[in-house]
């Protein structure tokens, strides 16, 4: 009896003690600080699991084959691109978080909760300018200018197919030229020596002349700019240099404001627990955090930035009319039988 009595105290204990493990599916750009997730884990009795899906839009369609059996608890990554996807495929239940009301309203992603939003980063055409002063060529000041051969050849995009900033790109695009313009634009840039990446890592960390690529031209963020700075060798916030060795170029129609969010999958196994990440996503210590590792705005006002995002401009951003942004995946197909599969 004894035994026994001692076995099931045991066996309680552990039960008591047992860590539940959250699932999180992010983009591969995805970071945070080991500590912050580890006081986390420490806080809720838990143990996070990251999972790495892709670039965003690969997440998206890796989440959308998987929902009657999700792979996660929690998503990260998702933008207001792909939204629309996740809203219509049903992928997320609502959540809203108590942070959200030091989030702007104009930077909430949508009023029902599906995404909270954590960060915010403009969309934008960056230069080396040490590879353009080589050359002489003067920077292209408009979108037709940088279709023509001297400039098509210099710039690498990715591909609205399979990444985040290349469907804002594309919106951009559309939302400028009209569809008919932008699928012209498309070709033709294309034809001239356009280069398109599968993802945003392909673009800057291989076809990048600033990381021994052949394109100087290359879609990133505004924000890139300032993580060249502060990854040069003998960083130091309180000594900073003139200029970036990379800078923007804000072509009128090139620019788009992408808000990317945190949500909780629907059949998610933990669902309280998901919903305690998605707090800690928007909590002070991680907003505080994510600048200098993913290189966005914190979504949260008043969150300090370092110095060093004085090389992060933030430009006037032509709004994207709601009707181009209502159906992202049908001017994606667009743009696949339209440019992609023209001959």
């Amino acid at each position: 009896m004894r035994n026994l009595l001692l076995f099931t105290a045991l066996a309680l204990g552990a039960q008591a003690t047992a860590q539940t493990t959250l699932t999180v599916i992010t983009h591969d750009s995805f970071d945070v600080d080991k500590k912050l997730v580890a006081a986390f884990e420490k806080a809720n009795n838990a143990r996070v699991r990251f999972v790495r899906g892709g670039d965003a839009g690969e997440l998206l369609g890796r989440l959308i084959l998987t929902r009657r059996a999700p792979v996660a608890d929690v998503v990260y990554g998702l933008d207001n691109t792909l939204l629309p996807r996740a809203r219509q495929a049903g992928l997320l239940d609502a959540y809203r978080s108590p942070a959200l009301v030091r989030v702007p309203a104009a930077y909430r992603l949508d009023d029902a909760g599906l995404l909270n939003t954590v960060d915010y980063g403009v969309v934008a055409l960056n230069y080396d300018r040490a590879a353009f002063a080589r050359t002489g060529l003067p920077l292209p000041k408009t979108l037709d200018d940088l279709k023509k051969p001297e400039y098509a050849r210099l710039t690498a995009l990715s591909s609205p197919a399979t990444s985040s900033p290349g469907l804002a790109f594309l919106l951009a695009t559309v939302n400028h030229f009209g569809e008919a313009g932008a699928w012209a634009w498309w070709r033709e840039a294309r034809a001239n020596g356009l280069r398109v990446t599968r993802g945003w890592s392909d673009a800057y960390n291989k076809d990048f002349t600033r990381n021994g690529g052949r394109f100087p031209i290359v879609l990133s963020y505004a924000s890139s700019p300032a993580a060249e700075v502060y990854y040069a060798d003998g960083y130091n916030p309180a000594r900073l240099p003139a200029q970036s060795p990379t800078a923007n170029l804000f072509l009128p129609g090139s620019t788009f404001l992408q808000l990317e969010g945190v949500g909780v999958l629907r059949g998610a196994k933990q669902p309280a627990l998901a919903r305690k990440f998605v707090d800690f996503m928007l909590s002070n210590p991680v907003q505080a955090d994510l600048p200098t590792r993913m290189w966005i705005y914190p979504a949260v006002m008043g969150t300090r930035l370092d110095p060093v995002f004085k090389f992060a401009a933030q430009p006037d951003v032509t709004p994207v009319a709601a009707s181009v942004t209502a159906n992202p995946q049908r001017l994606v197909d667009a743009w696949v039988t339209n440019v992609l599969r023209a001959r």
